[in-house]
């Protein structure tokens, strides 16, 4: 848990970038590195980031990866809501249907074995 049960926010500040406020002790800190998030000195502690221009689906997918890993965890989290890859309520997207199994069919240009 977070030091007096502090809320974790996971929010798109105004440059745009996804970025983490609030106090992170070292469990957290294992989670958020590795949903992809970055660690950078600044003057008052770190600045908790995710890369810069790697498209908003793959932020929002590694930000709501890390709220759901947090969360699980029992940390306070507050994800803004447009971060969700999908919005709530809705269904998850379907994976892709899968082609059929390949058969082990001699080629139609081959004799069959005898």
């Amino acid at each position: 848990m977070t030091p007096c049960g502090e809320t974790i926010r996971i929010t798109r500040g105004r440059g745009g970038e996804v970025e983490v406020t609030g106090t992170i002790d070292a469990f957290a800190r294992d989670i958020l590195l590795r949903a992809g998030f970055l660690f950078l000195p600044a003057l008052r502690g770190h600045w908790i980031r995710l890369p810069f221009d790697l498209g908003q689906g793959w932020e929002n997918e590694h930000a709501a990866w890390a709220a759901d890993m947090l969360t699980a965890a029992r940390y306070p989290v507050h994800l803004d809501p447009g971060l969700r890859p999908h919005p709530p309520g809705q269904e998850a997207p379907a994976a892709p249907s899968r082609p059929p199994a390949m058969t082990a069919d001699a080629p139609p240009s081959r004799p069959p074995r005898r």
